[in-house]
């Protein structure tokens, strides 16, 4: 239980239903719905588009997403992969061939075809009880009306966004020619009718028609290779979830191409130490995650790919292999950093460069009266993606295309038709065949991590939902240590000692939200990240 003499949030209680999310206003439409008797598909997918206009730097139609969905009386859940695709007639040689070492993420070779209107209408269909009209009327009524801009959106749009909005994005996005402050209202006028489309047509009113051709004609204009033959074959999957077990406890992901397998690959390297015996909060445990993480995440940039490549299945098994977990847990010095820690001799390194770009996104998960279970995760990569929009409809592209590789013969090398390595991933916890938790952790390449450091703060300190997501971050990349200011100054100090390269972090990593089952009670408990505008709202 917090400190009621000291600054911060109370978990949030509910016996009937609870929604939570980035944003108020969207935690509110998701809890109208069920109060409405809509179930927790329903409120989710409300919720999610709703966000699209609320932070649009962070998600939109543009984009793609994943969910995992618990249904009552089920022994495990669901996955949904609404991730899009490369269009057809782009090849890795192409961009190679134009210079480039990486895939430009301002390029519309960048922008893979959106998914997420695809995953949205899966949803509603298998399980979901209303209709386009029905959830889409909230978004509707915010881009034709407008809302005010809440803080940390207003902070991601001056801090991300002005910079990189160009061309058309920036009639739509920046229409007084700056990013806009706390209060003022925004609309999106001309995404409003993009949404009436998809209201009156579902997903042939986005993939097909004139919304389609606007964004394929705006993309081709900027060099892109799209074609409307693109947009119209886009179809997600129902996936089985992959899962791994910490101390009792096991943690549901979802598999490649998204980095699910990171976050359990992480947790299965830090079962091996006595996390409980350290401060949560001190050097120790942070270079623990530190090193856990240098190792995880090489992995997943060695193999980790569209899950349709040649081998992907084996490449999975090998990763979370015992043999694997093993070698690298004897790899890490409890006391100090290793610079030779990414050992290229190991067999597991021999497939490429590790680097995958991060960003921020948004998650939302809903548990309804039936306790039926969602968590979703929906996002356009980098702020407002790649900078660019469609011109008529004003629609952000994603460029999710930057997770790919242009190394020839990797596994995530850029192809047509092929998904890229993903960053975003929803989670849950389960203890046997019984649902404890869903929960997100965004933050783009930070998601295994922050995946890593919930389940530990539940699992090894207790914690309850609130204060396991309001702690301290810590992330290592590109050679460095993030670290945020909540940390004590002796322990970043201790950092420096035991050999990391320390960053203060100016912004905060990620964000967070969740929903566990008090199933002795009855009721739900939620708690969603300070580092956001959200909270977590039940009835």
């Amino acid at each position: 239980m917090r400190d009621f003499h000291l600054p911060g949030r109370s978990t949030a209680y509910a016996f009937n239903g609870m929604c939570a999310t980035s944003h108020p206003v969207a935690a509110q439409e998701g809890v109208q719905v069920l109060r409405e008797g809509g179930n927790a598909v329903d409120a989710a997918v409300t919720a999610s588009l709703s966000l699209g206009l609320l932070e649009p730097a962070m998600t939109g139609i543009g984009g793609d997403l994943f969910a995992l969905i618990w249904l009552p009386g089920e022994a495990r859940p669901r996955g949904l992969n609404a991730s899009g695709r490369a269009p057809a007639a782009v090849t890795s040689a192409l961009l190679r061939d134009q210079g480039h070492e990486t895939v430009p993420l301002d390029s519309p070779h960048a922008a893979t075809v959106p998914g997420a209107v695809d995953g949205f209408d899966t949803l509603l269909s298998s399980y979901g009880t209303r209709g386009w009209a029905d959830v889409l009327a909230p978004s509707i009524a915010l881009a034709r009306d407008g809302h005010p801009v809440a803080p940390k959106a207003a902070y991601d749009w001056s801090n991300e966004g002005v910079e990189k909005i160009n061309g058309e994005a920036k009639r739509h996005f920046l229409p007084a020619g700056r990013a806009p402050t706390p209060g003022e209202r925004v609309a999106y006028p001309a995404q409003a009718e993009a949404l009436e489309a998809i209201a009156a047509r579902g997903r042939a009113g986005f993939y097909e028609g004139p919304v389609a051709e606007d964004m394929v004609a705006s993309l081709r204009a900027m060099g892109g290779t799209h074609t409307l033959e693109d947009f119209a074959a886009t179809s997600c999957d129902w996936v089985t979830p992959i899962s791994g077990d910490y101390r009792g406890t096991t943690l549901w992901e979802l598999p490649p191409n998204g980095q699910g397998a990171t976050a359990i690959l992480m947790a299965k390297i830090l079962e091996g130490f006595d996390l409980a015996a350290l401060d949560p909060f001190g050097a120790e445990r942070a270079h623990l995650e530190a090193e856990a993480a240098r190792l995880a995440y090489h992995a997943r940039d060695c193999l980790i790919a569209d899950a349709d490549t040649a081998g992907a299945e084996a490449r999975l098994a090998h990763m979370l292999s015992e043999r694997v977990v093993d070698e690298m847990r004897a790899q890490i010095d409890p006391a100090r950093r290793r610079d030779d820690l990414l050992d290229r001799s190991n067999s597991l390194h021999a497939l490429g460069p590790d680097g995958a770009p991060h960003r921020d996104t948004i998650y939302c998960t809903v548990v309804d009266k039936d306790r039926m279970m969602v968590s979703l995760i929906y996002s356009v990569f980098h702020a407002f993606g790649g900078g660019l929009a469609s011109t008529k409809y004003g629609i952000n592209f994603q460029n999710r295309g930057g997770g790919f590789s242009l190394v020839p013969g990797h596994p995530n090398e850029m192809a047509g038709g092929k998904r890229p390595l993903h960053t975003i991933i929803p989670a849950m916890l389960a203890q046997g065949e019984t649902p404890l938790a869903s929960f997100g952790v965004m933050g783009g390449a930070y998601q295994p991590n922050g995946h890593a450091r919930v389940v530990t703060n539940l699992l090894d300190y207790g914690m309850d939902p609130q204060e396991a997501i309001d702690g301290p971050r810590s992330f290592t990349q590109n050679g460095m240590l993030d670290i945020e200011r909540g940390y004590d100054p002796a322990v970043v100090e201790r950092l420096y000692e035991m050999g990391h390269t320390i960053n203060r972090e100016t912004g905060p990593i990620g964000g967070s939200q969740m929903i566990r089952l008090d199933h002795q009670n009855g009721c739900l408990v939620g708690g969603s990240d300070p580092r956001k505008d959200g909270v977590a709202l039940g009835y």
